[in-house]
């Protein structure tokens, strides 16, 4: 399925890009609502872990890129429901494509993980409408990030 996805991923155009990231950014924010107040501890270690992995990228920034994907699924993981995770990971599967590009330099990656880091203050505050807040600025410099690499 990974190649259909891909190509339905190139195929999609801009329109339809453009209603997938609005799509994902819901998603996430919820998300990190839901993880607020449902996280184990496991779980925001494994989160902090991706964290660490994403400091530790530097200059690389497909490690970086793979940190950020893995702190998203685990984030989703933490929300435990199988369900609204599975919906991200197709969403972000089609997205993919353009996820892989959408950090260009070191300075986007810093701004990234900054935004990342809130989240995960929030998360381990147990206050939802922060973590949801965290979130949604995020996406915004996260899709804005995204649209950038699908033009």
């Amino acid at each position: 399925l990974l190649p259909q996805t891909l190509r339905w991923g190139l195929l999609i155009g801009e329109r339809n890009t453009a209603e997938l990231i609005e799509l994902r950014s819901g998603l996430e924010i919820y998300v990190a609502r839901i993880a607020a107040t449902h996280a184990s501890a496991e779980a925001r270690e494994t989160i902090a872990r991706h964290l660490d992995e994403m400091r530790a990228a530097g200059d690389d920034l497909q490690a970086f890129a793979k940190a950020d994907f893995a702190f998203h699924l685990a984030l989703a993981d933490a929300a435990g429901n199988g369900t609204l995770r599975d919906l991200l990971h197709v969403v972000r599967s089609l997205l993919q494509v353009y996820s892989d590009r959408a950090v260009h330099t070191r300075e986007q990656a810093e701004l990234a993980l900054a935004e990342h880091e809130a989240v995960a203050r929030a998360l381990d505050a147990n206050d939802a409408d922060a973590a949801a807040s965290a979130m949604a600025v995020h996406m915004v410099t996260a899709g804005e990030r995204l649209a950038e690499s699908a033009r």
